[in-house]
């Protein structure tokens, strides 16, 4: 029996590989496993190849796997393109109707099952994924009847004799390759899973719910790959929360419309991908200049312009820390796991409010999409700050003078009110101005302005800024990454401590102010310092070199083909890099 296994499944986009995962991996993820899983999906609607790669485990996983135990194939690409991936002993499923073959091989098998030939006797083709699982289900010695659950949830809005007809495909699949086959290997039974409930989700729903725990009810996007889950999610959970979802007509619209909101006193938030968020620009400088919370959701994809659409890449750092023109405090954030997502959502809402400043939550492809077993959330954790908002109706002023809405104080934060409060009254302009918001040009008003926004930030509270796992006090190597390379990092680290190397691991969550004061004794401790990140010119190692210094002990480890990193990578470009 075996703790851990790699699944996956190909075939041409639009014939139902996504339902193949997901019907497969929440069936195990219920019966208790840990799964991660990443889609390999082209930038169209129907067609071209797309694979789904699903790990699952008796114990927490967090990154995709250097090997493959079994892939179900669907047409022949799906074997040529995915083949390489196998270990020895894997094994290919693959339908019979277009005559598989795999290369020559002793140490793969093939079975070649009539996935579509079985479904159509059943009624349809379009349950030959059922199939499928029905066959990987004989191999991992999992009954048929333990996707009755997830098949119902499914498909049970189709009646009951839906829910009976693919459960009949599952059973029949599972048939075939023991009984048309004879297949009786051992090798890939699973060890029983502790049969706990836990979520599984994508990075993008656990943003949404996080929105929706933090007190947002509104949120104005325009769809783009792979931010548009979360406006996806909302648009059908928000409503019941009494909030809204405005799909705008382009990013532009969304970013002020988010504004605008926030400045009427709701909590509202936009979401999109790097081309998006390079036409809100000039918006997130209003944001800064008017002193409106403003919180963003950033999925980075691959650029530049249209760029991959649907693959993995970290190229937005830079541009989202000095994209803007002119200076703004701003605040950008890197959760690295499903769970930070949720909780630093909430967090990018509460900063946003007692800095009132623009707040970017930055994640990636492999973060937003990939899907995960979570444990339960700890929603007691849960605490809504909304810093110098006013809510009550302010005493008049001497000679009736306009409300300072923009006053220079200590902390460089000035009270808030809402349009409509008695004694609020103020302007409200994206062109320097004067306390109560009147438009300045004064030197001494524009410095002491200036010096006020700037000194928001200094005093800035942000839980864990850098998570770490400290295992020397003087390592051979310090890895550092952010957002989802953690996982792929963490076990590259057990093999390289295998191999006699001492390592360290900084996983920089908080992009924005740089936590420098936290990185600089672990960029001291170590003999070399490795920066993982999936970029072609090194950002997060520049930045740094320039808020810690050391340069010379920093060397950057690189991705930038499309693909997540697999850990074999870190693990052997780390040992070439010491």
């Amino acid at each position: 029996m075996i703790s851990q296994l790699s699944w996956k499944v190909g075939g041409q986009q639009g014939e139902g590989i996504e339902s193949t995962g997901e019907v497969f991996s929440i069936a195990l993820n219920r019966l208790g496993y840990f799964l991660y899983g990443y889609r390999h999906f082209s930038s169209r609607i129907k067609g071209g190849h797309t694979n789904n790669k699903i790990r699952v485990s008796t114990k927490q996983v967090r990154s995709i796997s250097d090997d493959l135990d079994i892939l179900v194939a669907f047409d022949q690409e799906t074997i040529d393109v995915n083949f390489h991936e196998l270990r020895d002993g894997g094994i290919v499923l693959a339908d019979a109707k277009f005559k598989p073959s795999i290369p020559e091989s002793d140490n793969v098998t093939l079975y070649s099952v009539p996935f579509t030939e079985i479904a159509t006797e059943l009624g349809t083709s379009l349950m030959k994924n059922m199939v499928a699982i029905g066959a990987t289900s004989a191999i991992l010695d999992i009954e048929p009847n333990q996707y009755h659950e997830v098949v119902n949830d499914t498909y049970g809005k189709k009646g009951e004799k839906i829910v009976e007809k693919n459960m009949e495909a599952i059973s029949k699949g599972a048939a075939y390759l023991k009984d048309e086959l004879g297949f009786n290997r051992q090798d890939m039974f699973l060890e029983k899973a502790d049969g706990h409930k836990r979520m599984f989700m994508i990075g993008n729903d656990a943003i949404a719910l996080g929105a929706i725990a933090g007190g947002s009810r509104f949120m104005a996007a325009y769809p783009i790959t792979p931010a548009s889950e979360i406006m996806e999610y909302l648009i059908e959970k928000l409503p019941k929360f009494g909030g809204a979802v405005i799909q705008t007509e382009d990013e532009i619209a969304a970013c002020t419309m988010a504004i605008g909101a926030n400045y009427a006193g709701a909590r509202t938030f936009t979401a999109s991908a790097g081309p998006g968020l390079s036409l809100m620009m000039e918006a997130i400088g209003l944001s800064g200049m008017t002193e409106q919370p403003l919180v963003i959701i950033d999925t980075q994809r691959g650029g530049p312009s249209t760029g991959l659409p649907t693959k993995q890449e970290q190229s937005d750092l830079m541009a989202m820390i000095y994209g803007t023109h002119g200076e703004i405090p701003k605040v950008v954030m890197a959760p690295s796991t499903v769970q930070e997502a949720f909780y630093d959502t909430i967090e990018a809402f509460n900063i946003a409010e007692e800095y009132q400043v623009p707040v970017i939550l930055l994640t990636d492809l492999q973060l937003s999409l990939g899907k995960q077993t979570v444990e339960p959330l700890d929603y007691s954790e849960i605490n809504i700050r909304r810093g110098k908002l006013l809510t009550e109706d302010l005493p008049e002023s001497e000679n009736k003078a306009y409300f300072k809405r923009f006053e220079v104080t200590e902390d460089g934060v000035s009270p808030r009110v809402i349009p409509g409060m008695k004694n609020g009254i103020h302007h409200v302009t994206g062109v320097e101005h004067e306390e109560t918001g009147k438009p300045s040009e004064s030197a001494s008003n524009r410095v002491a302005q200036m010096d006020k926004r700037l000194r928001k930030l200094d005093g800035l509270s942000f839980k864990n800024p850098v998570y770490k796992n400290l295992q020397h006090e003087n390592p051979d190597v310090l890895l550092v990454g952010y957002i989802s390379t953690r996982g792929t990092i963490e076990e590259a680290i057990t093999r390289l401590e295998e191999d006699g190397i001492k390592v360290n691991h900084a996983q920089i969550r908080l992009i924005h102010p740089f936590p420098t004061q936290e990185l600089e004794p672990l960029v001291e401790a170590a003999k070399k310092v490795i920066v993982v990140e999936n970029n072609a010119t090194g950002q997060l190692a520049s930045l740094l070199k320039m808020n810690v210094g050391n340069a010379k002990k920093i060397s950057s480890l690189l991705k930038y083909d499309g693909n997540p990193f697999l850990p074999h990578e870190i693990h052997t470009r780390s040992k070439e890099l010491l």
